[in-house]
């Protein structure tokens, strides 16, 4: 008797113990806010380990480039709140749909819209951090470890491509999980969509620009072109407008409706560079030297591994003027950019002085002459 007196005692301290999950808080009882509480620390743990298992799973790009990096750490964020949005949706409709007790009314019809929706921007957010990766992914497989200009460029149309899109289709699927009537809404676009073509042919103009320079190519990021009153350096092409920098390291932004109906002077496009110097030298100098120093920078012309078309290639006298003997030279350089040409002239010009002290022929000088005028 008195075991179980004991036993029964045992099982009341226990059923004190053991919580009421029938009785309710705040409109939901104490098994759904279980549950609910159960779901925030999934969501919270399914971010943890995004941010933790993505650097990893792209930890070569991450450590080969510092961009690849950042975006991928940038976005991890975003990414576990989605999947973790994800699961919480998952998990909602089911109860609900077991027992539509477990919440209030209200709750009920909201919570899984909720979290789809969160899920949709989250993934929204981290795809288009994630298009930072795109110049990441064009380096790796790249094998110069140097992109040009045709791969700038490529990255730019992607990137903005992938923008466009994400957005678009984003708040499709965004309205679609708040319920509304997509069909009511095209055909409402249709009611207005002259109005809306003609608010947007500005922008719809700069679109259809961006895909005829995209594929005509008639320049590329990377080269200095003149187009539309500008003068600079290709820094970006994107869906709207082209940027340039300029020789005065400002930015002008042109809009690409205006570059499919103008000329565009492309430097880059050039097959070579044309230098023609003209060195003057002194009038005095003796014409033997001056016959074989042209001779020399000739040879050195013709002998640059940047030259071609050597046979129009020259370095004659080509005039005497009143104080000096003009030497006229006709170079074409195959070098690849401004800074190219640059170091090719500075060679050349050091090794022009170099023949002329050689053959002690000198260049003109307005001193000297006036100096042995005084003597």
């Amino acid at each position: 008797m008195e075991n179980q007196t004991s036993d029964e005692n045992w099982m009341t301290d226990v059923v004190e113990i053991v919580p009421n999950w029938e009785s309710e808080m705040i409109g939901f009882n104490q098994g759904t806010m279980a549950v609910l509480i159960g779901m925030i620390i999934l969501v919270l743990i399914a971010r943890q380990l995004s941010l933790l298992l993505m650097p990893r799973l792209f930890k070569t790009m991450c450590e080969k480039s510092p961009m690849a990096d950042l975006a991928i750490r940038g976005s991890s964020t975003a990414l576990g709140t989605a999947i973790g949005a994800g699961l919480l949706t998952l998990i909602s409709v089911e109860l609900i749909a077991s027992d539509s007790t477990l919440m209030p009314e209200l709750i009920s019809i909201w919570l899984p819209s909720i979290a789809k929706v969160t899920m949709l921007v989250a993934l929204m957010m981290w795809a288009l951090r994630l298009t930072g990766i795109v110049q990441s992914v064009v380096e790796y497989w790249d094998d110069d470890d140097e992109l040009d200009g045709s791969e700038k460029t490529l990255i730019s149309a992607v990137e903005s491509v992938l923008r466009f899109c994400i957005v678009v289709f984003g708040s499709i699927f965004i309205a679609d999980a708040l319920h509304f009537d997509l069909t009511t809404m095209v055909a409402g676009l249709g009611i207005t969509g002259l109005a809306l073509a003609l608010a947007a042919k500005d922008s719809i103009a700069n679109i259809f620009g961006a895909a005829t320079v995209l594929l005509d190519r008639p320049f590329r990021v990377g080269d200095w072109i003149i187009a539309a009153g500008a003068e600079g350096e290709v820094i970006m092409i994107s869906l709207r407008t082209t940027l340039l920098r300029t020789s005065m390291d400002t930015v002008i932004t042109i809009p690409n409706a205006s570059l499919t109906n103008q000329s565009i002077e492309n430097f880059g496009k050039r097959r070579w560079r044309r230098y023609r110097p003209v060195l003057s030298l002194d009038l005095d100098s003796n014409p033997d030297a001056v016959q074989t120093f042209c001779e020399d920078v000739e040879s050195l012309i013709q002998n640059d591994e940047n030259t071609m078309k050597e046979d129009d290639s020259w370095a004659k006298v080509t005039g005497i003027v009143k104080d000096s003997i003009e030497v006229s030279c006709n170079i074409y350089w195959d070098v690849e950019g401004g800074a190219d040409e640059r170091a090719a002239k500075q060679d050349w010009l050091l090794n022009v002085a170099r023949i002329a002290k050689k053959n002690k022929v000198e260049f003109f000088e307005p001193r000297n002459r006036n100096q042995r005028t005084l003597n």
